[in-house]
């Protein structure tokens, strides 16, 4: 366990009442360093899906097209249904016209190699988008949920925003080019750890290396899980104007990193940006737990209190991303009012802790109160208020 500087400052009710004030301690910040990090992608974006750190990024807020990335999103509409019962995998969509002409070979584009008029089932829809990339299963997934492509598209857009992803605009389920089908870097990995997250049981089809279907075998796309990298997903994309871009995520241990690259000239430098900036990732930073959830972190001195303090803990598991060379400069220090005056609730939120750290942004966690606390009677608190008068004891 960390050891923790309390930082306490003179509460305005004991400052009120006996007209002077307290020193406190203070921390002093040490210099941040800056990550010592490039890449040739146009737009990137590394984070840790644990703890939501930033590890690295570039234009990760910059509107983009995503390419058959977003098809993220249309496999992540079809995962919500079959969680909410709605769909199961055994249920079937049929192929249109418009899905086998706009989607099929002879479009140009990846294909999961369909025919009009066959009824396909959810499970291997799911398998045609992620593995083989297919637009006509994309359209066919789109127009089983929706009236039309394009209203699917409008709910695309509506639920991304409701997941918090506030840059992304969809025009189609596939991501072929359209001047208004736009994301981010951002956007993106924290739709890829929604997926991981929400849907484990499904997510593991972003693994798999091939699929069969109508006797044509195809690969993932994803050049790094043909390699000991960690990684179990995501998606790929590319197009002439997005470049060559890839969302992977890669779990050693109990980390997980997500990470997003957009805009690169090649296949081979997808497949080497990606895999260095996951080395990078894993091997300059490092998961620490500093607190379980219910963990008394410090006792606070209370003024006019039945009790002479309470404790104050922490109501999560407390895990923090650092880079490995900050780990032994960094400051944990809970900063509160001192004493804290009566009457006190259990789980009132008196303080909070702050963990600091050279190359990182200031981590602030709220510290509650761990017990409840009565005032004292009329007599007590004059009693108490004469004893801290004559000896400074505030309890």
């Amino acid at each position: 366990m960390p050891c923790v500087v309390r930082k306490k400052t003179l509460s305005r009710h004991t400052a009120r009442s006996l007209g002077f004030v307290l020193a406190g301690l203070f921390l002093v910040m040490p210099p941040a360093h800056g990550a010592s990090l490039e890449t040739i992608a146009r737009e990137a974006f590394l984070m840790d899906a644990a703890t939501g750190a930033v590890l690295f990024e570039k234009d990760a807020d910059k509107p983009m097209p995503p390419a058959s990335m977003s098809k993220m999103m249309t496999v992540h509409m079809l995962f919500e249904r079959l969680k909410e019962g709605s769909l199961s995998l055994d249920d079937t969509f049929s192929v249109s016209e418009r899905a086998w002409r706009e989607g099929g070979a002879k479009s140009g584009g990846s294909t999961m190699f369909l025919s009009p008029g066959e009824r396909v089932r959810i499970e291997d829809l799911i398998r045609g988008i992620v593995i083989q990339s297919g637009n006509d299963a994309s359209i066919v997934v789109a127009e089983g949920l929706a009236s039309s492509e394009e209203v699917f598209a409008q709910e695309m857009t509506a639920r991304a925003r409701k997941l918090g992803l506030t840059q992304s605009t969809f025009r189609n389920a596939t991501g072929l080019p359209d001047p208004e089908h736009m994301t981010t870097a951002r956007d993106l990995a924290l739709l890829a750890i929604e997926t991981i997250q929400e849907f484990p049981e499904y997510y593991r089809i972003y693994a798999e290396k091939q699929f069969t279907y109508n006797g044509i075998r195809q690969g993932n796309r994803n050049p790094l899980l043909y390699r000991d990298t960690g990684v179990d997903g995501l998606k790929t994309g590319h197009t002439e104007a997005s470049g060559y871009g890839l969302t992977a995520s890669a779990k050693r241990g109990d980390r997980r990193l997500v990470l997003v690259l957009n805009g690169l000239p090649s296949m081979k430098s997808r497949s080497h940006e990606s895999e260095r900036l996951l080395e990078w990732g894993f091997r300059e930073f490092e998961n620490y737990k500093l607190f379980a959830a219910g963990s008394t972190v410090a006792e606070a001195d209370v003024w006019l209190g039945e009790e002479r303090s309470v404790p104050l803990l922490i109501d999560r598991d407390l895990v923090i991303t650092l880079p490995r060379k900050a780990r032994g400069e960094m400051k944990v220090a809970a900063t509160f009012e001192s004493p804290l005056p009566a009457p006190i609730t259990k789980g009132d939120r008196l303080a909070k802790l702050v963990i600091t750290a050279p190359g990182v942004d200031p981590v602030e966690v709220p510290l509650l109160a761990g017990a409840d606390v009565g005032r004292l009677g009329i007599f007590g608190r004059l009693g108490a208020a004469l004893k801290y008068l004559l000896w400074g004891n505030a309890g």
